[in-house]
């Protein structure tokens, strides 16, 4: 067999076996737990405005989103302060994935009613049952988008 052929049959016997490889490899009992956590976490949190559900939140925890500052308790002060002025706001979470460490929520964040709100992508990577880090990406929801779909 020629060296391009037997390339090619590695090459295909790689592709194939990858995905099962990687496929056994994932800890989907860790995922769902992970994504357990950050739901349950996320809704006390964000729509009760429970802060005690921060217990799940590392005194380590590093913030990435540049108003809210780094740490457990500096990120609870933060949101109990917004909580006051925003007794309304909500957080309706869309979809949720997990891979890993991490959970991406997808959330219509709203502060009221007659809120259009903002469309969010929360991520949070979670360690040994706590959440340590968290990345956020938001856009406003306009009052008119130039094609038919929604946000969500």
């Amino acid at each position: 067999m020629s060296k391009t052929i037997k390339a090619a049959v590695l090459g295909m016997a790689l592709a194939i076996h990858a995905p099962l490889a990687f496929a056994q490899e994932r800890d989907t009992a860790t995922e769902a737990g992970n994504e357990e956590l950050v739901r349950g976490f996320y809704d006390s949190f964000f729509n009760k405005h429970d802060t005690s559900a921060a217990s799940v939140v590392a005194d380590g925890y590093i913030q990435h989103n540049p108003y809210v500052p780094d740490g457990k308790d500096p990120f609870v002060d933060y949101f109990t302060g917004y909580f006051a002025e925003n007794p309304e706001a909500r957080n309706e979470i869309v979809r949720s994935v997990a891979s890993g460490d991490l959970v991406w929520l997808h959330v219509h964040s709203t502060n009221g009613a007659g809120d259009r709100g903002q469309a969010v992508v929360d991520i949070f990577r979670v360690e040994n049952g706590k959440i340590v880090e968290h990345w956020d990406v938001i856009q406003d929801v306009p009052e008119e988008a130039a094609n038919g779909n929604t946000m969500f």
